[in-house]
């Protein structure tokens, strides 16, 4: 469900991004090609983004290890062209996107959103969605637990719902507050008897419904390859039987990223997150450590802290290479840190300046942790927040 969300953040991310850049003033010399540089040659879709399509199509590799390998893909439709004249600081257009996915474990699903930006300076952001899955994953238990860590009971989610979001943009401060509502309705089912030791207590058919409020404070130059600035949020979420849900459970979560550039071609970037989950939360909801090299939903507990480091060095022209090491923990007991789970992931990648123009940067990272190595297909940071 998450990496689903990471999906959708992407689409809309993606396209948000070029609205953003999109400021300078057209020039009078037509360039000789949409897919080849003017400046050095190289190949660069930077002109090719900035046509007057309606609609962009979208196509992302799940590399995911939980899942398996896959695709994604979908379509965008767009109010104002990627090359627009606005010269706004703040202007993004609304975009509405519909999509698919499935990897090679069986998962699939599909998506429909839409983003919109409203008043004067486009200080309301919108963000509405809707989804169905069905995504076939192990569980290892939540927390330390040396039985299932090698023998996982595989486990089937078929969750369908949606959510709707609003962000207020503070004046002219890089500060948004915000209010969301999602509601799912999820099924679960494991290929074991209801009487397998280690089992979750479930239902067969859950609910869950809640709200969401935020703080969100953004001064990244952009949210594609970011190379200088701050992300930070805190969201809590309050879920309730008045709310649409079956049990009474809160998350909270503060997520933190700083981008600092070293010299003209080495770049830093470190992210934090700490998450955490309350009373009667799904045994899928709760958190679970999420670095490149550790499996999703591997490593889950009743909070989680995590953080992670990258050095990307812009070696040769258009070309890049990243390293990358980060630790995670995630336990069940805050005072004491009972059945605690803590491990370290690293790895190495090669990045490729697609977009100079609005700094769109692709590549593959190959990380390793305490599972397989896995592969991971890039296009902008690893860290996307939209």
């Amino acid at each position: 469900m998450r990496r689903l969300a990471l999906f959708m953040a992407a689409v809309f991310g993606a396209s948000a991004a070029w609205g953003q850049v999109t400021n300078a003033p057209a020039t009078t010399n037509a360039p000789s090609s949409k897919f080849i540089s003017d400046e050095d040659g190289w190949f660069d879709v930077s002109e090719f983004l900035d046509e007057k399509y309606g609609f962009l199509p979208i196509a992302m590799p799940i590399t995911e290890p939980a899942v398996g390998y896959g695709a994604g893909g979908g379509l965008t439709f767009i109010s104002s062209p990627l090359g627009g004249e606005q010269a706004k600081e703040y202007h993004r257009p609304n975009i509405s996107a519909v999509g698919g996915f499935g990897t090679e474990n069986g998962t699939w699903g599909a998506f429909a959103g839409d983003m919109r930006y409203w008043l004067e300076d486009d200080r309301l952001q919108t963000l509405a969605g809707i989804m169905y899955a069905s995504v076939n994953l192990d569980f290892y238990g939540v927390g330390d637990n040396p039985a299932l860590a090698s023998n996982p009971l595989r486990y089937n989610l078929e969750p369908v719902g949606g959510m709707l979001q609003t962000k207020y943009r503070l004046g002219e401060s890089r500060v948004s507050v915000g209010l969301g509502y999602a509601f799912a309705s999820t099924e679960v089912s494991f290929d074991a008897p209801p009487a397998t030791p280690g089992l979750p207590s479930f239902r067969s058919k859950s609910n869950v419904g809640g709200v969401m409020p935020s703080l969100t404070y953004d001064s990244r130059d952009t949210i594609f390859t970011p190379t200088r600035g701050t992300y930070v949020e805190a969201q809590a979420g309050l879920f309730s039987e008045a709310l649409g849900s079956d049990d009474e459970f809160q998350r909270a979560q503060l997520i933190a990223m700083h981008f600092l550039p070293l010299s003209k071609r080495l770049f830093f970037g470190v992210r934090g997150q700490v998450s955490a989950s309350f009373d009667d939360t799904p045994f899928y909801l709760r958190p679970f450590i999420s670095l490149r090299g550790a499996q999703a939903m591997r490593y889950q507990g009743e909070a989680m802290a995590q953080i992670e480091g990258e050095l990307r060095w812009q070696c040769w022209k258009r070309f890049s290479v990243v390293g990358f090491v980060g630790t995670g923990s995630a336990w069940n007991d805050f005072e004491q840190f009972e059945s605690s789970q803590n491990i370290v992931t690293g790895g190495t990648g090669f990045r490729y300046e697609l977009a100079r123009k609005y700094g769109i940067h692709a590549g593959m990272d190959v990380a390793f942790g305490p599972d397989n190595p896995a592969i991971y297909v890039q296009v902008g940071s690893a860290w996307m927040r939209p």
